[in-house]
């Protein structure tokens, strides 16, 4: 390199008890320093969010170890190689990985989140949602966990979100009568008219009980789960016999440690309805993701899973982008454009 190269990076400053907003991150410049053998330097152009990255910064027991104070806040991103002086990496390269909130990233390819290049013609944002861990995330949840069956009324939680969507409209191509659970009418709407959701709820001015009692009174067969909370509680008395309960996220909660959230006050209906409710970890699944991303691709490249994408632009806007998520601010997936 024959200029210097200055890095803008988040580093976590301290870690939130209730919600998360940019103060709880130091935002930082610095000159990246000369590689080394095996080593290349990635410059980002995507990074992506989702609601994990909230339970990632709680000094607790977790499926992977928390960000450290001062450590790059984790995320996914993707970029090109911009300088190597690794033999498997080529200055020019489509790369995605664990880079973090930063416009650029050293790495020699292992880490948390190994990094694998982008294959030719793919848009270069899609390994962050539909190509990546939310939609691999939808499609072993709902098809491992909630084993769809034509004629199944399935009922999402979060459905207009990146995860939420690509549930619903997997459950669609499976032959589901699908009832989204969203806020507001540009994404109620948006599930009926793009989507193909056969009802929806709008928890932000329905009563999200009495609707569900009208649309699917004890005729649930699977429950996607992404907020948690009374919106649970509801789903849980409107079981089918012999249903299945799908944890995927707790959104509501915030993923606070502060003041943890009630359990689910009705989970003896899963005794009553002889019903299954289980939690999934997406990374339990890595040995199958290449088949998974081939079936999700024929699906995308046929048109039968349209992707939105909600970005925000600027390496600024990363805790907004983080906090947005639980406010319900974004659109389909949350990304932050470099």
């Amino acid at each position: 390199m024959t200029a210097p190269v200055i890095n803008k990076k988040w580093t976590l400053k301290s870690r939130p008890e209730t919600t998360v907003s940019a103060e709880h991150f130091n935002f930082e410049n610095e000159t990246i320093r000369d590689l080394v053998a095996g080593e290349f330097l990635v410059k980002n152009h995507y990074l992506s969010f989702e609601p994990a990255q909230r339970g990632w910064l709680n000094d607790v027991r977790s499926y992977v170890p928390p960000v450290a104070i001062g450590e790059v806040m984790r995320s996914m991103a993707v970029g090109e190689v911009i300088a190597s002086n690794h033999s498997d990496y080529q200055i020019g390269d489509r790369v995605q990985g664990g880079f973090g909130w930063q416009e650029y990233a050293i790495s020699d390819g292992t880490g948390l989140f190994p990094v694998s290049k982008i294959p030719e013609g793919m848009p270069i944002a899609y390994p962050l949602h539909i190509y990546g861990l939310t939609g691999l995330t939808a499609y072993f949840g709902l098809l491992d966990i909630g084993k769809p069956k034509a004629g199944d009324t399935v009922v999402i939680s979060g459905a207009a979100g990146a995860t939420g969507s690509t549930v619903g409209q997997i459950a669609k191509l499976m032959g589901c009568r699908v009832i989204g659970i969203a806020g507001g009418p540009a994404k109620c709407q948006w599930l009926i008219d793009e989507l193909g959701y056969d009802a929806v709820i709008d928890y932000k001015s329905e009563s999200v009980d009495a609707r569900m009692k009208e649309l699917c009174k004890n005729s649930i067969n699977i429950y996607f789960d992404n907020v948690g909370g009374e919106i649970l509680d509801s789903a849980l008395v409107n079981l089918a016999n012999h249903a299945r309960v799908v944890l995927c996220g707790g959104i509501s909660s915030g993923y606070q440690t502060k003041a943890l959230p009630p359990g689910p006050k009705n989970y003896m209906q899963l005794v009553i309805r002889r019903s299954h409710m289980e939690g999934f970890i997406v990374l339990d699944h890595v040995e199958r993701y290449p088949a998974a991303i081939e079936q999700l691709s024929q699906w995308v490249d046929e048109g039968k899973i349209l992707v939105k994408e909600h970005i925000l632009e600027g390496i600024e806007e990363c805790p907004a982008g983080l906090a947005g998520l639980f406010a319900g601010h974004n659109f389909g997936k949350q990304l932050v454009k470099i």
